[in-house]
Formats: structure tokens, sequence, C-alpha cells
């Protein structure tokens, strides 16, 4: 499995397409980038593999040369091909599949909604979980499990767990106080009237959060 930084995942912006946000996916990644984000998902349910290949590679090319990890949601082949740092699957992908295709060098992070599901995640090599929190509109059929369901799959794997889910720079220290790695947000930044200065203010709150945990 690949090797995490401790912090790799620790601000972690989703990108979402222009009928949701308003914006394209590269505007948002590259809000990202420059408001301090440690990675980035390209999520385009709407584009073809053809269509999302040539923004992928854009977008692997800038987040690799900004020191910024760059994932692919979902589009295993794509994510290969664009040599991204790896891919984010749901629980109607095959784990252990998915993490042969790419190989142990890239990421393979995977959303769970249970104690279960992250043990199988773990013990199929995953490289971190992906946990809904609260409810959202961007992914609305993503299961809550609130904070204690946050604590709770910290409690039972060895791997970074990251929230997301109706996360903002309100809420986003307890995430990381109930135990997760990262904060994973969509429309936090994407629907911000300036996503850039929106990434900024979470990247605060994460740094402050982290220097009171360690204190």
């Amino acid at each position: 499995m690949a090797r995490l930084e401790p912090r790799a995942l620790d601000l972690y912006v989703v990108t979402t397409g222009t009928l949701v946000s308003g914006r394209a996916h590269g505007e948002i990644a590259t809000a990202a980038v420059e408001g301090g984000a440690t990675a980035v998902q390209l999520r385009a349910p709407e584009l073809s593999d053809d269509r999302l290949l040539p923004l992928a590679a854009v977008l692997a090319r800038s987040c690799g040369e900004a020191g910024v990890l760059f994932l692919v949601n979902d589009r295993v082949e794509v994510a290969i091909r664009c040599d991204a740092a790896g891919a984010h699957i749901g629980q109607d992908e095959d784990v252990h599949a998915v993490r042969g295709r790419l190989g142990p060098e890239r990421i393979l992070g995977v959303s769970v909604g249970s104690v279960e599901e992250a043990r199988a995640a773990e013990a199929a090599g995953a490289d971190y979980l992906g946990v809904t929190v609260w409810e959202t509109s961007t992914k609305p059929e993503a299961i809550a499990m609130g904070l204690e369901g946050v604590r709770t799959v910290v409690g039972v794997t060895a791997l970074p767990v990251v929230g997301i889910g109706g996360i903002d720079a309100r809420n986003a220290r307890d995430v990381l106080v109930a135990g997760a790695a990262g904060i994973a947000v969509i429309g936090a930044v994407a629907t911000a009237d300036d996503p850039t200065v929106a990434v900024r203010e979470l990247r605060a709150v994460v740094d402050d959060s982290y220097e009171d945990r360690r204190a």
C-alpha cells in the first residue's frame, strides 16, 4: 500500500461540476491548490472517460508540481492513465480488485458507512477511509454517521479517516477533534463567493486544530 504522510489528507477538496457549483472542475482545483489544500479529488460523474482523461491529466500535473495529492473518484483506469496519485471508490467497487489494478504505489481511498465496511476495506488494501459526517445535497446518497460515527470508525482501524459531508469552517474542528486525520469538502469551497479564500479559512482551522491537539 502507499505510504501517506501524517498530514497528507488533512485538507482535502473534492471538485464538483458546473451544474452544482457554477464553477468548472479546474477552477475549484486551482483554488484548492492556491488556498493550501493537501489533496484534491476530481469527482466528475457527468463526464465520459474520453472527456475526463484530458482534464485529469492537466490536474494531475498541476497538483503534482504543487506537491498536492491528486486522486480521481471512481474512474480507476483514468487515474492510472493520467498518472494520478490514486483513486477513491465507494462500496459498489471491489476494493481488493481495485487495489490490484492500482498497484502498491498509488493511494486507494474507500468510502465506508459502518464498522464492518471499514474493517473490510482495510483488510482489502485501502490506504485511507472516507466517512460521511453530516447529510449534504452534493452527495445525497451517502449515509451520514455523525461525529460519533467518525469516532467509532477511527477506533476500529489503523488507517487515516477523512470526514466528509456538510463540513465547513464552522464545524471542521469538531470533525478533527473526533479523531479524523482530515476533512474533505465539496460545497464549502465550490459554492463559496471566493473559493480560494474559503480554502484558506479551512486551512487555518485545520492548522489551529493540529496545534491544539499537539499541546
